[in-house]
């Protein structure tokens, strides 16, 4: 029994400074995206929320999109693309709030309300509302939570490879082979009512 315990003891210890022996690797950055308004699964704004009362009366808000950034890039990164995404919405085909595309390397983010207007640093292409910018979301009265997911893609195109106009299905077979790393943010939002 002495025995079995000195052995015990004497391969914890060589397993210790085997350990501390081996130099650590250092995890490689990860490619993120985050908003300095919402944390990931956090609430977006009533401000979030869209603002064309004609289109829908679910709309409660300002239709400000909040501010995001991304950092750690992966290597060899020419443009980007962004997409907001609801799948709970029009069940069970999702809603496509926004789809952007032909931002060039050295963009790391967006202002809050930059993404609901037009402008030179993205290519606006087409959400489910027939949008190039951002549409905020519209839940119905009475419903659960919308999960709303958005996404940074680094692609290796030239930020002017791509037309307007293209819908989320369009953009992800025109970066089909091009893709070098995506990142995520997952919000909610419900009606207030």
């Amino acid at each position: 029994m002495k025995r079995s315990i000195a052995v015990l003891a004497t391969s914890g210890v060589f397993a210790v400074v085997s350990i501390l022996a081996v130099p650590m690797a250092r995890a490689a950055d990860v490619f993120t995206l985050t908003s300095s308004a919402v944390q990931d699964n956090g609430t977006l704004a009533i401000k979030n929320a869209c603002s064309d009362k004609q289109r829908s009366p679910n709309c409660v808000g300002e239709n400000i999109s909040p501010p995001l950034a991304w950092s750690n890039a992966p290597d060899g990164t020419k443009s980007f693309a962004l997409l907001l995404f609801d799948p709970e919405g029009r069940a069970p085909a999702g809603v496509s709030h926004m789809v952007v595309y032909g931002i060039t390397a050295d963009v790391k983010g967006f202002a809050e309300g930059e993404l609901s207007k037009p402008s030179d640093k993205f290519v606006g292409g087409k959400s489910t509302m027939e949008r190039g910018v951002y549409f905020g979301p519209g839940t119905p009265p009475n419903t659960d939570w919308h999960h709303y997911t958005w996404t940074i893609i680094a692609t290796d195109l030239d930020p002017k490879a791509l037309q307007p106009g293209l819908t989320r299905e369009e953009l992800a077979a025109a970066l089909k082979d091009h893709v070098k790393g995506s990142a995520g943010l997952v919000t909610r939002f419900r009606h207030p009512s």
